[in-house]
């Protein structure tokens, strides 16, 4: 058990922290050693909406009387108003005796008002919060006291947030912003917010101003200025505050605080912070750098962070590839529409970026520097969204020049192959939806530990990417040959992963083995994560010669077997590794290929056994 006190200056009130504390801690019946009457509003207190405790003082405040407890706590211990009266609070409760002693004889000798905010750790996790309130009146020490349930997990603030969260993580980790809602006392931060003051979300984050906290002495007169402002009742306040973050970084946040009324009379505080630090070239990579990093090696797609805003904006290198100019030359402006072919899809954009529509899915012909000998087609998809009173978008941008090419010279000779190169771009889509859907998985589990989920999802970029480049490199885009296949896919693997040198990778596929992109899609990913789980827990001894090895056969009547195993330390709970995140993406993978998978018996290391559908059902219409 511990115990830990601090007067947070920015509220005004004490704080006691107490960890680990038992039942015995706060209660230790003892032998009533006073006769003591019954407060003569006693029935008024136990039907108030707050506890209140009456103690008197003893031999002029060596010792507290108690009096009368609130039923709430009486409950909590399992005792009676008579197990309590007329005891010594210092025999009774040594630990609120003496963790509230000097402030019951303030309020004794000195009759000030003490304010006080319990907080109760259990395990390191909140478990309980109450705020007190100690008066001395009619000879007599009250504590009013209001326990907070903080195991509700019901949000009041929600409906004021009315935005995409995923959409706004990323605007939020571009720009550096972050955003927070007061409501009834009560805070709820954005992932902004946390990238700002460089830490995790902690569960006692709702009840306290998290970013105030770390303002540092000399710009203390300014967070009041900005309470004494916004304390009223439709206020609007901008200044500039320095932080220092808990690792120790100076940082400055310009704030822009505001309180309203809503509709049902609720009085509503809102702020929005940004980091206008100035950061040095050895700035830790951002969020947001980790997103436009898994496009870097692509010039077909590309990502567009803030496209309508021709100041603050950032595209992955797979828009100068479409452009055909360098980052450093590009001039961002709606300029760039000159160059479109269709002036219907000009008059789409210009009033997207004027914000007359919010949404935009279009096909159209570029003419590169306005030439229509260097003619390209791009398919655009922008969204404009409005977060913190202020506009954002956010688009992809892809190169389709080559498939309508494509498209042209299959249409003269087979419209089926029209139709198909549509699905294989359709399926590019579908897989990127698929990513975000790990990544939103990963962000979850692995939340502290990001350099894990950057290496899973680069593994899974580079794998779709290289396959979506050999089908369209394909002049049959339903059978692929997988042994090719798989002998570049490995090196992608072993340049991606973190994993030591001494370990091997041994492949083996029929040669005759050739499987459509519906049947190798959710192969490769199966691969990914069993291989990525396999380096990260299979070989503890480094000096060991370890091997994956992968082997995949055609065994007739349109099945095939994968058999991936490795010599590692195999697994010693094979229920409890069923129920993790990995093992569910390979259950949810193999339901979507139609196959069936199985661990392995083996006396060392670990093998999974998948079959599968060499051609499945098409879905093109």
């Amino acid at each position: 058990m511990r115990v830990e006190k601090e007067y947070r200056h920015l509220e005004g009130i004490d704080e006691i922290r107490i960890f680990n504390a038992s039942h015995e801690d706060f209660y230790k019946p003892a032998p009533k050693e006073f006769d003591i009457e019954d407060l003569p509003f006693q029935e008024l207190i136990n039907n108030m909406g707050v506890e209140i405790h009456c103690l008197i003082p003893y031999n002029d405040g060596e010792d507290f009387i108690i009096q009368s407890i609130g039923n709430f706590t009486l409950n909590k211990y399992n005792c009676t108003a008579d197990d309590v009266k007329g005891r010594l609070l210092s025999k009774l409760s040594p630990l609120f005796y003496e963790t509230l002693y000097d402030e019951f004889i303030d309020a004794y000798k000195n009759h000030n008002i003490k304010k006080i905010r319990f907080v109760y750790y259990y395990k390191n996790k909140l478990s309980k919060l109450s705020n007190a309130t100690i008066i001395f009146d009619m000879g007599k020490i009250f504590v009013s006291t209001n326990n907070i349930d903080t195991r509700t997990s019901k949000r009041v603030d929600l409906e004021y947030r009315d935005f995409d969260e995923d959409k706004n993580d990323i605007i939020e980790n571009f720009s550096q912003t972050g955003s927070y809602y007061n409501i009834n006392g009560k805070y709820t931060w954005s992932q902004g917010i946390y990238n700002i003051i460089n830490r995790a979300k902690e569960e006692s984050d709702d009840y306290f101003n998290i970013v105030f906290d770390l303002v540092i002495p000399e710009d203390k007169h300014i967070v009041n200025k900005i309470f004494d402002v916004t304390n009223k009742e439709t206020a609007q306040c901008n200044e500039i505050i320095r932080i220092k973050t808990k690792d120790g970084i100076l940082k400055t946040i310009e704030v822009n605080v505001y309180s309203y009324f809503d509709e049902s009379g609720i009085i509503i505080r809102q702020g929005l912070m940004n980091d206008i630090t100035k950061y040095s070239d050895d700035e830790l990579t951002k969020p947001v750098d980790f997103l436009l990093d898994g496009f870097k090696n692509s010039t077909k797609l590309a990502l567009l962070i803030e496209p309508l805003n021709n100041k603050q904006f950032k595209f992955s290198k797979g828009f100068y590839y479409f452009i055909e100019k360098d980052y450093e030359e590009y001039k961002h402006s709606r300029d760039i529409f000159k160059n479109i072919v269709e002036k219907d899809t000009v008059e789409r954009l210009n009033k997207l970026v004027d914000g007359e529509i919010n949404m935009i899915d279009e096909t159209f012909n570029y003419y590169v520097d306005g030439n229509p000998n260097k003619k390209k087609v791009v398919d655009l998809y922008i969204e404009r969204f409005e977060y913190g009173n202020t506009p954002h978008s956010l688009g992809f941008l892809t190169d389709i020049t080559e498939e309508r090419v494509k498209q042209e010279e299959l249409i003269a000779s087979n419209e089926n192959r029209l139709i198909l190169i549509k699905e294989i771009h359709h399926r590019v889509k579908n897989n990127l939806q698929v990513l975000n859907s790990f990544l939103n998985l990963e962000k979850r589990a692995y939340k502290n530990n990001p350099n894990l989920i950057i290496e899973h999802m680069q593994t899974r970029l580079n794998s779709l990417a290289l396959l979506h480049e050999k089908t369209y490199n394909s002049q049959d885009f339903k059978n692929i040959n997988l042994k090719n296949y798989l002998i570049d896919h490995d090196k992608q693997t072993i340049n991606v992963i973190d994993y030591p040198k001494n370990i091997e990778f041994d492949t083996y596929v029929d040669d005759d083995l050739e499987l459509s992109i519906e049947v190798i899609t959710p192969l490769l990913l199966i691969i990914d994560e069993i291989t990525m789980n396999a380096v990260k827990h299979a070989f503890p001894d480094k000096t060991a010669d370890n091997k994956i090895t992968k082997s995949i056969r055609n065994l007739g009547n349109n099945t095939a077997e994968l058999i991936i195993e490795d010599n590692g330390v195999g697994i010693k709970d094979s229920d409890k590794m069923i129920e993790n995140l990995g093992c569910e993406i390979i259950k949810s993978l193999t339901k979507q290929l139609g196959g069936t998978i199985r661990l392995i018996k083996k006396e060392k290391g670990t093998a999974y056994k998948l079959t599968f559908p060499i051609q499945m059902e098409h879905t093109i219409e």
